[in-house]
C-alpha cells in the first residue's frame, strides 16, 4: 500500500489538453488494424468508422467503452495469501520480462535456457518483495519455439505459488494459458477473478496486427486482465517532444481497452506504457532519463483521470551488468514509478542491457531497493507509539535511545534491514573479505537455489496439468490446431 502523496508534473488543464489531443489522433488520423477482420467489424458495429484497416473513433464511442473496465480486481495466485489486489494505491513488483539473455558473475552473458528460467523462477518466489511470478523471466532458448510457453507456464506453476502472466506470442498460446490457469484454479473462480495477467503491446505508432489482437480476444473473452501498453522509444516510435508521445500512447492503449471491453464489458485492463528515450547518436534507448520521468508520471496521471490501474517503471539500465550505471539509471528509473503511485511495476528486478539480459545478481541487488521501496511508501506515523513519549522519560537529557523499552519494541522493524548492501567499517569489510555488492549478490543466490523448497501441489492437478502439456505437445509438434481440452474442473 503507497501511503504517499503522488507526485504530479502537469496541472488538471494539461492533462485535459493531452487528452483532448489523443481525442483527435483516434477521430482524426485513425489506428491501423492489420490482418484481422474480426476486430474491424467490431468496432464497426459499435460505432467506429471503419475504411479498409483504418479504424476511426470519436470521443464518446471510445469513452463509453473505457468507462467499462474495472477501477480495481483482484489477481488470484494458487496460494490465496499471493493474491494481489490491483488499483487504488496498491504496488505490486514483478521481475524482468523477456529478455532473450541471461547473465551471471561466473558465467558471463549466454542465451537463457530452461534450466535458468526455472532457476530465476525460483528465486522470483523466494523474494518477498517481488511479489508477482512474471511471465517471460527469460527465453529459454533451448526450448522449440512453438512449445516453449508449455515450459513457462508449467516453471510458474509448479515451482512458485504466486500469481504469473499468460503467452501472448499467437492467440493459441494464449488460449493455452487460459486453460492451465482454469486446470490450477478451477473455470468459474478465474472467470469471476482474474488469474492470468498478460502484456498486450502496440506496435507504435498507432498500429496494432493479428498476433496481440487475436491474443487480446482470447483473454478478454476468459475475462483475464491485461496491461495494455504501447512500446514507444521516444523519438523513434514517436516525436521527440513529451506532449506528443504521452497523448499518442495515451490514444494508443485506450483504442485497445475500448476493443477488449467490446468483446467483453468489464475485462480487466491496466493502462501504461514502455517509454525510454532515443539516443540521438546511436539510436540506442536511453533509461532513467528526466524525460522518461516526466512522462511516466504524466502518463500515471492520465492513467488516474480515466479510473484505470496504471503499470510502468522497473530498474532499467542499458548496463551490461550490475555495475554503478546499472545502480544510477535504476534508481532513476524505479524512484518516479513509486512516486507517480504505479499499481503495476514489470520489469522491476534483473533487467540488464536495455531488456536484452536479466540477471541473477541484478535480480538479488534489485531486490533490495525493492525493500526499501516498500518501507519508503509506509510514510510517516503519527500515532502516539510514533512520537515515543516513554523513551524519553526513560534516556533522560544527553541520554541515549538503544535500550530503551521503545527502543527494543521496535528495534526489528524500525528501520529496513539491508540483506545485500554492506554498512560495516572498512576495516571489517576488508577483513571479511573486500567483496563488493556484486559477488555478495552472487553468493546470495546461490544459496538461496540451495536452500529452495518447491511449493506443494495437489497431485490431480500436476497430472492433469502435465497430460494438458503433452497432449498440446504433440499437436504443436504434428503441426495441428489446438483441440479442445475438458477444463471442467
Amino acid at each position: 500500500m503507497n501511503n504517499l502523496p503522488h507526485t504530479e508534473v502537469l496541472s488538471g488543464e494539461g492533462i485535459e489538453t493531452i487528452h483532448k489531443a489523443s481525442m483527435r489522433l483516434l477521430a482524426k488520423t485513425g489506428m491501423l488494424v492489420l490482418d484481422f477482420p474480426r476486430a474491424l467489424e467490431t468496432f464497426r458495429e459499435n460505432g467506429a468508422k471503419v475504411e479498409g484497416d483504418m479504424v476511426w473513433i470519436d470521443e464518446d464511442t471510445l469513452m463509453h467503452f473505457v468507462s467499462m473496465a474495472p477501477s480495481s480486481f483482484t489477481l488470484l495466485a494458487r496460494n490465496p495469501d499471493n493474491n494481489l489486489p490491483v488499483g487504488g494505491r496498491n504496488t505490486f513488483f514483478s521481475p524482468a520480462y523477456g529478455p532473450p539473455f541471461v547473465s551471471d558473475r561466473d558465467r558471463g552473458r549466454r542465451p537463457g535456457t530452461i534450466d535458468d528460467f526455472r532457476d530465476l523462477a525460483r528465486l522470483t518466489y523466494m523474494i518477498s518483495h517481488l511479489h508477482h511470478a512474471g511471465g517471460v523471466i527469460v527465453e529459454p532458448n533451448d526450448i522449440n519455439v512453438g512449445e516453449r510457453h508449455l515450459d513457462m507456464l508449467m516453471a510458474h506453476i509448479t515451482l512458485s505459488d504466486k500469481s504469473f502472466m499468460g503467452s501472448v506470442t499467437r492467440p493459441d498460446n494464449a488460449r493455452d494459458s487460459v486453460t492451465m490457469a482454469e486446470i490450477l484454479l478451477g473455470r468459474q473462480a478465474i472467470r469471476e477473478n482474474p488469474a492470468l495477467l498478460s502484456i498486450i503491446s502496440i506496435s507504435s505508432p498507432l498500429r496494432m496486427d493479428d498476433r496481440m489482437l487475436g491474443a487480446l480476444e482470447v483473454y478478454a473473452k476468459a475475462n483475464q486482465a491485461m496491461i495494455l501498453a504501447s512500446f514507444i522509444i521516444v523519438g523513434a516510435m514517436s516525436p521527440t517532444t513529451l506532449a506528443a508521445t504521452i497523448a499518442q500512447q495515451n490514444a494508443e492503449s485506450l483504442f485497445a481497452i475500448a476493443y477488449a471491453q467490446m468483446l467483453n464489458p468489464g475485462t480487466p485492463c491496466v493502462q501504461g506504457p514502455f517509454l525510454p528515450t532515443v539516443d540521438m547518436k546511436s539510436g540506442a534507448p536511453c533509461f532513467g532519463t528526466p524525460e522518461s520521468a516526466l512522462a511516466l508520471y504524466a502518463c500515471a496521471q492520465l492513467a488516474r483521470r480515466y479510473n484505470l490501474p496504471f503499470r510502468s517503471g522497473g530498474n532499467y539500465t542499458a548496463s551490461q551488468i550490475p555495475d554503478a550505471q546499472a545502480g544510477y539509471e535504476s534508481a532513476s528509473s524505479l524512484w518516479p514509478t513509486v512516486q507517480a503511485g504505479t499499481n503495476v511495476v514489470l520489469h522491476a528486478a534483473g533487467w540488464l542491457e536495455g531488456g536484452l539480459t536479466t540477471g541473477y545478481e541484478k535480480l538479488i541487488l534489485d531486490a533490495e531497493t525493492l525493500g526499501m521501496m516498500a518501507k519508503y511508501v509506509e510514510g510517516i506515523g503519527l500515532t502516539e507509539e510514533d512520537f515515543a513519549w516513554d523513551a524519553y522519560g526513560e534516556a533522560g537529557h544527553g541520554g541515549h535511545f538503544l535500550g530503551t523499552a521503545h527502543t527494543l519494541r521496535h528495534y526489528e522493524t524500525a528501520f529496513y534491514q539491508h540483506k545485500v548492501f554492506n554498512m560495516d567499517s572498512f576495516e571489517k569489510w576488508e577483513e571479511e573479505g573486500s567483496q563488493d555488492a556484486y559477488l555478495r549478490a552472487n553468493g546470495i543466490w546461490k544459496q538461496m537455489l540451495s536452500d529452495y523448497e518447491q511449493p506443494a501441489l495437489d497431485d490431480t492437478i500436476t497430472e492433469e496439468l502435465t497430460a494438458f502439456v503433452a497432449h498440446r505437445r504433440a499437436e504443436i509438434s504434428g503441426h495441428e490446431p489446438r483441440s479442445e481440452w475438458d477444463t471442467s474442473t
